[in-house]
């Protein structure tokens, strides 16, 4: 039997409730399909940070190459350690320690869900974000501080290689799905790394006949996915313009409690990681109340990373098979509470 080594952090606030509800759920699926996950439980959180000044150990990057991918639930927690450190020291340094330089959000309503928008026009959009430099590069600094004259400056870094990469990845998921892609940018505003990214846009697309193209710029294209989410198929954008484009799309697709993620790095040599997009929720943690179908959905996705496809759409069919009897937690108009809603997709497989 094939068995894959899983690092599990379940992180801060909900991230504990909904990794401890989806996790048994996705060992049930890998039993029937003949497959087996096996986890080892990271502690690596804002209560670590407390504790040892830092998110993780100093070779937390080193020890996470050891795995066949990576499940995250949520990073922060801003009552005891500031976002900026927590983010930063945690989920940004695997993506970029690890060179996972994709994230990969899905944004299609499942089936009973109602969202925000018309239904008559059903959406299934692939976002694809540049996951490792941009404007999250973390260059820059800060001087004068504290003073009249103090100045601030980030600056976002845009390579050769890493615009590249992610535009070709998504080419590749478009030559997959309907054939269309959408390049994001700002380049009206932006002359010079936005001009790039169009340049690059043009490169890469010449390789891919077969691939309709178009570019837009953020505001357009944040107001088609409202307006007409049915005209995209997949959509790549930089760093901070994916960050805001996807959760636009996780409005739409009903609520941060369907939204997951993929970080991934597609030239391969190290584990994915895997994640629902939600964040820590102080605000509800530890009642119950929790959304763990992103979860899922993140799982499925890693499930598919791994090559399990069949184990893959097994869980996405059962999580429809949920959805679609209006069974949900309150966020989706429901009752049931965290555990519940993943003890139905179990009994749903």
């Amino acid at each position: 039997m094939k068995n894959y080594r899983i690092a599990l952090l379940p992180g801060d606030g909900i991230g504990s409730e909904v990794m401890e509800a989806a996790w048994p759920v996705l060992q049930t699926v890998a039993e029937r399909q003949g497959f087996s996950l096996e986890g080892d439980w990271l502690p690596w959180s804002c209560d670590y940070y407390l504790k040892h000044g830092t998110m993780m150990p100093a070779d937390g990057v080193e020890q996470l190459r050891a795995f066949d991918a990576i499940y995250l639930g949520a990073v922060g927690l801003p009552a005891t350690v500031p976002d900026h450190v927590s983010l930063r020291e945690l989920l940004l340094a695997i993506r970029q320690g690890l060179d996972l330089s994709v994230n990969a959000r899905p944004h299609r309503l499942l089936a009973g869900v109602k969202g925000p928008l018309r239904t008559d026009r059903p959406f299934d959009i692939l976002c694809i974000r540049e996951n490792t430099e941009g404007e999250y590069a973390g260059a820059g600094g800060r001087v004068h501080r504290g003073g009249e004259l103090e100045v601030a400056v980030e600056t976002a870094i845009f390579t050769r290689a890493g615009v590249e990469r992610v535009l070709r990845h998504g080419f590749e998921q478009a030559r997959l799905r309907g054939g269309k892609l959408a390049s994001v940018t700002k380049s009206n505003a932006q002359r010079h790394s936005m001009v790039f990214w169009d340049e690059m846009t043009d490169r890469v697309a010449a390789d891919y006949p077969d691939v309709a193209v178009t570019r837009y710029h953020v505001d357009a294209i944040a107001a088609r996915m409202i307006t007409h989410p049915e005209t995209l198929d997949v959509v790549v954008a930089s760093n901070l313009f994916g960050d805001i484009l996807t959760d636009i799309g996780a409005a739409i697709q009903g609520g941060l409690g369907f939204a997951a993620s993929a970080n991934i790095n597609p030239a391969g040599g190290v584990p994915g990681m895997f994640e629902p997009v939600h964040g820590s929720a102080p605000d509800i943690m530890g009642l119950g109340l929790a959304n763990p179908l992103a979860t899922l959905w993140a799982g499925a996705l890693m499930l598919r990373h791994l090559g399990e496809i069949a184990a893959a759409e097994a869980l996405m069919a059962a999580i429809e098979k949920v959805t679609a009897t209006g069974a949900g937690t309150p966020d989706m108009g429901g009752d049931l509470s965290t555990t519940q809603l993943a003890a139905a997709v179990t009994a749903a497989l």
